[in-house]
């Protein structure tokens, strides 16, 4: 399972990469949410009734910081960050995991999570000087887009946990499709009120090739892929389910290089310092598990 969700959320960024070629991050964005949010919603729909008040606030929180904020967060970010750095930056997520569960949910963070944590960050920071030209160069090379993706790590590491303490009762699918479905009115109303979408679908040439990886991102990389990484966070700790992470730079990558992007010898380096960071900050939590 964790595999499979490393590959779909692994090849997410380039299909966000193409369907900006047409639409605007916030047109992305919020079609993905749409899409995923319509294939679940035939799920969703009869289990809102079983549900309280409690439990669907939890459900709102999870469909807005889960999933509703992070599809801007990095439809937005890819427009000045290709898509391996983005897949390599996600990778904070287990690290924020921990951070989030230990100042709201009372876990604790040893000192080789710490040692982990800051080497981690040290990798972004080399890779948001570096920016998309490799040199680093403050003035011209500085890329503050890479931190969109890190609020987006965040964002994850809010989600898990909230996912992981609050709300274990609940399946993951019902997860899933409800917390969609109570962001689905906010996308909607965006989509088709505040944007061009239908306008760009109707009248410009590869709208409808572009909005075909969208649904497909919507359909499978968060619909599909948010009920396995539930199904993962209901059966193991917090930590090792965002540990998906360690796999998805490689997928992200992967596919950035086939698609032509070129990665310069400082990104090797802050890509190499993410992943050892991560690592070394999520190992110990693995061996006392």
């Amino acid at each position: 399972m964790l595999l499979l969700l490393a590959l779909v959320w692994g090849s997410s960024f380039i299909l966000i990469k193409k369907a900006l070629v047409v639409f605007s991050p916030g047109e992305v964005g919020a079609f993905r949410i749409v899409t995923a949010a319509l294939v679940l919603l035939p799920l969703g729909i009869p289990k809102v009734k079983l549900l309280n008040r409690r439990q669907m606030t939890y459900l709102f929180c999870i469909g807005f910081l889960g999933s509703f904020i992070p599809a801007f967060l990095f439809a937005t970010a890819q427009t000045q960050l290709s898509s391996s750095l983005a897949g390599v930056i996600n990778a904070l997520t287990p690290l924020m995991v921990m951070v989030i569960g230990a100042l709201l949910f009372k876990t604790k963070i040893s000192r080789q999570n710490a040692i982990g944590l800051v080497i981690a960050l040290m990798g972004v920071c080399l890779l948001v000087l570096a920016g998309n030209s490799g040199k680093l160069d403050v003035f011209s090379g500085l890329n503050l887009y890479g931190l969109l993706i890190v609020l987006a790590s965040i964002c994850y590491g809010f989600n898990v946990n909230i996912i992981k303490f609050k709300i274990k009762e609940i399946n993951p699918t019902m997860i899933t499709a409800i917390s969609l479905m109570m962001v689905l009115p906010i996308a909607s109303l965006y989509l088709f009120g505040f944007t061009s979408f239908s306008f760009k679908l109707v009248h410009v040439e590869g709208a409808w090739l572009a909005a075909g990886y969208i649904t497909f991102l919507g359909a499978v990389g968060t619909a599909l892929a948010l009920i396995l990484f539930n199904s993962i966070v209901k059966l193991v700790t917090p930590v090792f389910a965002s540990s998906v992470t360690y796999i998805i730079p490689l997928v992200a990558i992967f596919w950035g290089v086939l698609d032509g992007e070129t990665l310069f010898p400082f990104h090797y380096l802050g890509i190499f310092a993410v992943v050892v960071g991560v690592w070394i900050g999520n190992r110990k939590a693995k061996a006392t598990e």
